[in-house]
């Protein structure tokens, strides 16, 4: 059975434009697929904790010398980790928010980059561990940024993704929503149209 995890990052969970972009994007998605299981994570409704360094430092103590509360440290960085390996598909709305990922992207990050669980050092580099997946990333920005250097969000995510294995990514734009009306609606029509076309390819 395929597998497709939806992962929001609005601050405005389900009401935020990127969001209801991903939405939009499952729902065409599991009309063509409709035997797929769907698995949903909101990182504003249900939030990862900023890594800090006591959890830092459960995540890399040795198994036999945990404590409990290490433990279940490492435990729910397994599960948002299993979460995304059963994935065969992942659905990232990605807003940007003063020219970066939103914070509570980065946390989840910090907690599924594990050495020799989702990436591994090698003589040759760093390889990533979760292969075969595809990545779909509807991003909404409120100016106009793809393309220039200002846009570091799209590099980010991709080599991180790339980091971990999953080299298959595609990027979807929803920009300029923030400079009328006009562009906004035009912006959010060209994107829903990429998405249609992606999701029932």
């Amino acid at each position: 059975m395929t597998t497709l995890l939806q992962i929001n990052t609005s601050l405005f969970a389900v009401g935020g434009q990127s969001s209801q972009l991903a939405e939009r994007f499952v729902a065409a998605w599991r009309a063509a697929h409709p035997d797929a299981e769907l698995v949903q994570r909101d990182l504003t409704t249900d939030s990862v904790p900023h890594l800090d360094g006591r959890r830092f430092s459960a995540i890399i103590t040795p198994p036999e010398q945990r404590s409990p509360e290490q433990q279940a440290v490492v435990d729910y960085s397994d599960a948002l980790i299993s979460e995304l390996k059963r994935a065969d598909v992942i659905v990232l709305g990605l807003p940007m928010y003063n020219f970066g990922i939103p914070s509570q992207l980065k946390s989840y990050f910090d907690h599924i980059a594990r050495a020799g669980i989702t990436f591994r050092y090698t003589a040759n580099g760093p390889e990533g561990l979760l292969t075969g997946k595809k990545a779909y990333v509807l991003a909404t920005r409120g100016g106009l940024y793809a393309g220039t250097p200002l846009d570091t969000q799209t590099s980010y995510v991709r080599d991180f993704l790339r980091f971990i294995g999953i080299a298959d990514v595609e990027f979807v734009y929803a920009e300029g929503l923030n400079i009328g009306a006009d562009q906004k609606q035009a912006a959010l029509e060209r994107a829903q149209g990429q998405i249609d076309t992606l999701a029932t390819a």
